[in-house]
């Protein structure tokens, strides 16, 4: 009787030892809650977990909207660029009205692994920490942790089904700059998996620009035809599934589209050739900023409801 008494006392003890930490426990998937804000009558939070595809821990930001209080919604995910973490979006793009307004849960993670004490992860901006590029590395020393390709297609999304009201058959993903580029190559990697899929100032062609040129020499080594597998301009060139309604705004006075980072009318082009269909939009006098994001924002939500709510 003692021994069962303690037991019991020990689950107990365990149950308010999790709660206290607010921790959701799922399987081996436990996830522990870093924030929650109310924010447009849902809310706002920020998770965190160990990552069996990146070998370290990891953040991601996720907005449930009033609607996940009752049934499953849809998801839309995000992915931010270069030096950005999980916080970018959600402080400062203001998507969270219209996800509210539509009932769309947003899953926005962190942009590389981080913490893995990899010689030379911290010594450049566009390559390393806040750099990986939505690829699977295959190259030492990055080939262990950096595989956020998988992580954000596969890993993820199990971790968000599994723990929360999500609808696991409809998915949308969208992103910024490298995570524009992360956005296109996931929908076009991925026939069928998405939705919709669109971009703010994307970059479109990597394996011409000097910052995928940098990374995916560093993460993939010297055979570019692997290059190409994370190449949504090559991609569209070969793509053969179902139609996928592509947006993408792009800032004309944009630093980086007027020094050939981004390359967006090569990709335009190769959908065209595919009868890829393609909503490109020149925004006049607006940079690569998140003010640029936060102005057309419920734009691109707009967008994705159109499919994510049929």
């Amino acid at each position: 009787m003692l021994w069962h008494s303690f037991k019991r006392t020990e689950a107990l003890l365990w149950v308010v030892f999790c709660r206290s930490r607010k921790q959701w426990l799922n399987g081996a998937m436990a996830l522990t809650q870093v924030s929650s804000n109310k924010c447009s009558d849902g809310y706002q939070k920020v998770f965190e977990h160990d990552s069996s595809e990146l070998k370290c821990k990891m953040k991601f930001a996720i907005y449930l909207p009033p609607k996940a209080e009752s049934s499953k919604c849809p998801v839309l995910y995000w992915l931010s660029g270069l030096t950005c973490t999980e916080q970018n979006f959600i402080t400062k793009a203001g998507s969270q009205q219209a996800a509210s307004e539509h009932g769309i849960i947003i899953v926005a993670p962190d942009t590389s692994p981080r913490g893995c004490n990899i010689e030379g992860e911290e010594e450049s901006w566009d390559f390393g920490t806040g750099a990986g590029f939505y690829v699977n590395a295959t190259q030492e020393p990055w080939k262990t942790n950096y595989r956020m390709y998988s992580y954000v297609t596969e890993e993820l999304p199990r971790l968000i089904n599994s723990n929360f009201p999500a609808d696991p058959e409809k998915m949308s993903i969208s992103g910024h700059s490298m995570g524009g580029h992360g956005a296109l190559i996931c929908a076009l990697k991925n026939p069928g998996k998405y939705k919709s899929v669109s971009a703010f100032a994307p970059i479109c062609n990597p394996i011409q620009c000097a910052w995928g040129q940098k990374a995916f020499s560093g993460y993939l080594g010297s055979d570019k035809s692997t290059w190409e597998l994370y190449d949504a301009t090559v991609l569209a060139e070969s793509y053969s599934g179902p139609e996928l309604d592509i947006l993408i705004d792009q800032g004309r006075d944009d630093q980086f589209l007027s020094s050939s980072q981004l390359l967006p009318d090569n990709l335009i082009a190769a959908c065209s050739k595919k009868k890829i269909p393609v909503v490109f939009r020149l925004q006049q006098g607006y940079d690569h900023s998140y003010y640029f994001i936060f102005s057309f924002i419920n734009d691109h939500i707009k967008h994705h409801a159109k499919y994510l709510n049929a």
